[in-house]
């Protein structure tokens, strides 16, 4: 598994861009996700998606740390446990994909992305 960094544009009428990048699951298929700053992903505006826990290192590489599943609602509990240990791996951003469709599409992106001691959820 492996990041491929995606070019962004300006937003539409001056909005900030989207910052964007793509990760390849072992399949070859490519996940396309939205970068967001651990310190502020907010839980409650995360929804169904797929979740990946990354650091980067000096050379700007992201590693991924952890990956899951996120449902409608996540229990709060469990998604801060989920996020503590990966801030203790070391990740610094989580990526998002959302265009997965529904339960069992994230969990095989989950599958295809993870090796068996990174793939959680965290429903």
């Amino acid at each position: 598994m492996h990041e491929e960094r995606l070019r962004t544009t300006a937003g539409l009428r001056g909005t900030p861009a989207l910052v964007l990048s793509a990760w390849r699951g072992r399949s070859g298929r490519r996940y396309v996700v939205g970068i967001h700053d651990l310190a502020e992903l907010e839980l409650d505006d995360m929804g169904e998606a797929v979740v990946i826990a990354v650091r980067r290192d000096a050379a700007g590489i992201g590693e991924l740390i952890s990956v899951a599943t996120a449902g409608e609602s996540p229990r709060e509990r469990l998604a801060r446990n989920w996020i503590a240990r990966a801030r203790h791996q070391g990740a610094t951003e989580m990526h998002v994909h959302r265009l997965a469709e529904d339960e069992a599409e994230r969990r095989a992106v989950v599958a295809d992305l993870a090796v068996e001691r990174m793939a959680d959820s965290i429903n």
